[in-house]
């Protein structure tokens, strides 16, 4: 399991665009694969503020900002830009509020950007988080395709596993991974 991801790795990953803050992608990283929508603290409200979450400003939050004067964008999004936040992240290739921009270099934090729709953007960040960031076991063994089923054929050193799995393949079956198997769980 990594631990976490630097912010450099998800925009190469996902083919994001940086706005500002490129020196600060390998310094940022993501712990999380949730993902968070800052409409509540965007009003104010920062009793439960997911601060080490990415923070995903969709056309909603974006519309709503622009509503509210430049000083008050900036007292809030400064007040978002925390030190274990990893990254702003516009989408629908929306322009960021120069405010945002302002908060975030003062802060260390990239803003990002994508022409996806939110919740396309969403799904693809959190799809590339959780399989990076997913529990990671190496087991000794075989694991072979029995009839669309994985199986995992283990055992004591010189007990047979990959005899009996050369057998499986010469019946008609898939060998998927011999001798080191790496094992990981998506949710």
């Amino acid at each position: 399991m990594a631990d976490s991801v630097t912010v450099r790795q998800l925009v190469k990953a996902t083919k994001l665009e940086v706005y500002s803050g490129e020196e600060y992608l390998d310094q940022r990283q993501v712990v999380l694969s949730d993902i968070s929508r800052p409409g509540l603290e965007l009003t104010g409200y920062f009793n439960y503020y997911p601060h080490e979450r990415i923070q995903l400003f969709g056309r909603t939050e974006i519309s709503f900002a622009r509503n509210m004067s430049s000083e008050e964008r900036l007292l809030i999004l400064k007040r978002m830009a925390t030190e274990d936040t990893p990254a702003f992240l516009v989408s629908r290739g929306l322009e960021a509020p120069a405010e945002m921009i302002t908060a975030a270099t003062a802060a260390h934090i990239p803003v990002l950007g994508s022409r996806l729709p939110t919740t396309r953007l969403s799904s693809l960040i959190t799809e590339y988080l959780d399989s990076q960031l997913a529990e990671r076991r190496s087991m000794h063994g075989v694991l072979v395709d029995i009839y669309g089923l994985g199986v995992l054929i283990t055992g004591d050193s010189g007990v047979g596993k990959s005899e009996t799995a050369l057998e499986l393949v010469q019946r008609g079956h898939r060998l998927i991974a011999d001798d080191r198997v790496d094992v990981y769980q998506q949710d």
